[in-house]
């Protein structure tokens, strides 16, 4: 097991990653003295595989849970469904020393998280990330949220873990598409942080495409401490923290203007990475070498790289951009990289450019 913590003074935590740590969820929680109540917060799809798992780990360990089910996609991601967890929680009797434990992928986790930030003004939550992109990514860092038709992420909180637990055996389970999608994820981590990572990203490919264990364990502690360092620095996104949007601005507004559910996050953002390292180019002088390496790691993995967009989708897309959290002033900022391992964020883009990339 590796252990990575994040240091944020009072609201320091732990990410655990390895093998068969479901079972331990209960004396992890155990171990943090937590309140005997709990509610496990998980979708349709991860229920039936991992909810029974949690639940049973939890009760040996002298807990009381109980299980909140939402519908899986990221149509679950929205007031309505927050409205029905605070109920259910307030059924059930829960109190402020009750925790929550998100059980799933990055929308369960973003729900879970800001029901946990809200529900009595703040009750403990864990994270129990099932999904790649969710465990080197959403779960870590405190965001928490759900979305508007206005956009992706606009009502949330800034809320941390107790701790987060990546048992490695959940990804076996994935489908296909969902897998190769949290590589997105992973692979901006090379690009704005460590070109080490990235190269390391381009020989060993094959090996996490085939889900191997250790390689696996590796990246995604990596991941994991990447994200840790720059939390630490940057909890609230005032400035640092900033980095990990990079190819957001664009996917986001991808995944908002086609139809929440079209496009996977991983497959939204991949579109959006290639598109900002075409804009690093032309802003930053990323040069055409390091683009091209870029846009080549995403089609290996199997991540599509460019949308076709009629008017009206192209229209909706500018939209969603202008909602953005990013946007400042009426202006959107983008995070562009300098060179592999080395961005810059809140860069001016002239709309004439971002209109030739998408």
């Amino acid at each position: 097991m590796r252990i990575v913590p994040v240091s944020l003074g009072s609201r320091s935590y732990q990410i655990k990653v390895g093998s068969g740590l479901l079972a331990r969820l209960g004396a992890e929680c155990a171990a943090l003295k937590l309140g005997q109540r709990c509610a496990v917060i998980t979708d349709a799809n991860v229920g039936k595989k991992f909810a029974r798992a949690a639940l049973t780990s939890l009760s040996k360990s002298g807990f009381a849970p109980v299980l909140i089910t939402v519908p899986a996609g990221e149509k679950s991601k929205r007031i309505t469904t927050v409205e029905k967890c605070y109920d259910a929680l307030a059924h059930h009797r829960l109190e402020r020393k009750s925790f929550i434990v998100a059980l799933g992928g990055g929308v369960v986790g973003d729900l879970a998280g800001f029901v946990a930030a809200t529900y009595l003004r703040g009750i403990p939550f864990v994270q129990v990330p099932t999904t790649l992109l969710a465990q080197v990514d959403s779960s870590v860092g405190g965001k928490t949220g759900v979305n508007l038709k206005a956009g992706k992420n606009l009502v949330g909180a800034f809320y941390q873990p107790r701790f987060v637990l990546c048992d490695l055996d959940t990804l076996k389970t994935l489908p296909r598409r969902e897998y190769v999608s949290g590589l997105a994820e992973v692979i901006k981590y090379g690009i704005i942080y460590d070109e080490v990572l990235f190269a390391k990203l381009e020989r060993n490919l094959p090996k996490l495409l085939r889900r191997d264990v250790k390689t696996m364990a590796a990246v995604v502690a990596r991941c994991c401490e990447i994200k840790a360092e720059v939390v630490s620095q940057d909890e609230s996104e005032s400035g640092l923290r900033a980095i990990l949007n990079f190819g957001h601005t664009i996917g986001h507004a991808i995944e908002n203007s086609s139809g929440y559910g079209k496009y996977l996050h991983g497959e939204a953002i991949a579109i959006g990475q290639v598109a900002a390292a075409k804009l690093s180019g032309q802003v930053l002088g990323l040069s055409a070498g390091e683009a091209t390496r870029i846009e080549k790691i995403f089609v290996h993995a199997g991540l599509p790289v460019k949308i076709k967009v009629s008017a009206a989708h192209r229209k909706k897309l500018f939209a969603a951009m202008q909602l953005d959290k990013k946007v400042s002033g009426g202006e959107v900022k983008f995070v562009l990289a300098e060179k592999i391992g080395r961005v810059k964020f809140g860069c001016r883009v002239a709309p004439e450019m971002i209109d030739a990339m998408v």
